[in-house]
């Protein structure tokens, strides 16, 4: 199968590529059916694209690339709609947003992370019920402004 978008471009998969979300990503439940694309080898960054609408994706993070201590627990009726239990291969990601021209600005929601039972390839965005874990994860520390500078 192919996707063509303007992100992209042409996109080949086969069906055992597809990822299901049932409910969707949080605000967006009429789109389930997703492919992985990693754009570059290693990098911590991939992007949830849509297979039923070209022009939607969300980009997401490999958490520990930048939260090593990142552990959250999945929810025990969360983790049953999605069959997981110790052994079950599963991936974990949590959406990213950069800001066009600031990636020093980059932020992780750790509150709601995207888990995917791997053998499954059924996923959902899951939100945590741990305080602790906020939906805009500052990854860098803002730099000290100089004396007598305002903060942009």
């Amino acid at each position: 199968m192919q996707l063509d978008n303007t992100r992209f471009g042409t996109i080949e998969f086969q069906d055992g590529d597809v990822v299901t979300l049932p409910e969707g990503m949080v605000g967006f439940p009429q789109w389930t059916r997703f492919v992985l694309v990693q754009t570059r080898e290693g990098s911590p960054f991939r992007w949830l694209q849509s297979v039923e609408d070209p022009s939607l994706a969300f980009l997401l993070a490999d958490p520990s690339a930048y939260c090593p201590e990142y552990a959250p627990e999945v929810p025990d009726a969360a983790a049953r709609a999605l069959a997981l239990t110790e052994e079950t291969p599963c991936l974990l990601l949590v959406t990213a947003a950069i800001p066009r021209g600031r990636p020093e600005d980059m932020t992780l929601n750790l509150a709601a992370p995207v888990v995917i039972n791997l053998e499954t390839r059924v996923g959902a965005q899951v939100i945590l019920e741990n305080e602790a874990y906020t939906m805009k994860h500052r990854v860098f520390e803002q730099a000290p402004q100089p004396a007598g500078t305002k903060a942009a």
